[in-house]
């Protein structure tokens, strides 16, 4: 049997994904009455029926536009994808809601992440080693703040200190927090597609 949790999606299903979070968001928006019947017929498939941990990330010109999604596996990735399109294109507290002026120009990238594991490490030297650039989301936690980065981030930010020291402020503490060895580290990693 195999594990749902990881099993890659291939590009047609992640441009299907793609297409939901989009027509998603134009429903929202008015712009069309329900999503059509040709996506509604493609995501029957039992691929999306998978649990995981979705993200959508709206970007416009190469710039963040929104980005929420869910790290833990609890819904569907049709469902995720759903969601998650709504909230980042309305919801996601740093940015005004998306209008339809906008929407011919936004960049939608979707996310699969395998469950996050805990990351055991000793110090910040040995946190830094075990750290894969560009492969590793990393999701940080010291008592209640926390906060994740993407793989993706690390296209932006591919110093590991730079990227630890911004998850860190991400999660309202200082930069050199993950210096002290006292945060809950998890790891995982991700399919995307665009």
């Amino acid at each position: 049997m195999e594990n749902n949790n990881t099993t890659q999606l291939s590009g047609e299903k992640g441009r299907i994904l793609v297409e939901l979070a989009r027509q998603t968001i134009a429903r929202r928006l008015g712009l069309c009455r329900d999503i059509s019947p040709e996506l509604a017929e493609k995501l029957k498939n039992e691929a999306f029926d998978a649990k995981r941990g979705t993200f959508v990330t709206l970007t416009i010109d190469n710039q963040l536009r929104g980005c929420i999604g869910n790290l833990t596996p609890d819904a569907s990735i049709r469902d995720g994808v759903r969601d998650n399109a709504i909230n980042a294109a309305f919801n996601d507290p740093r940015f005004e809601p998306l209008t339809p002026e906008e929407l011919e120009s936004v960049q939608v990238e979707i996310s699969l992440l395998t469950k996050p594991e805990q990351l055991e490490y000793q110090g910040p030297d040995d946190l830094l080693a075990k750290l894969t650039a560009g492969v590793d989301g990393v999701i940080i936690r010291k008592g209640p703040h926390n906060a994740t980065f993407l793989p993706q981030v690390w296209e932006q930010l591919p110093d590991k200190e730079a990227f630890l020291g911004n998850l860190s402020l991400k999660a309202g503490l200082p930069a050199d927090e993950w210096k002290k060895g006292e945060l809950t580290v998890y790891t995982y990693q991700v399919q995307y597609f665009q």
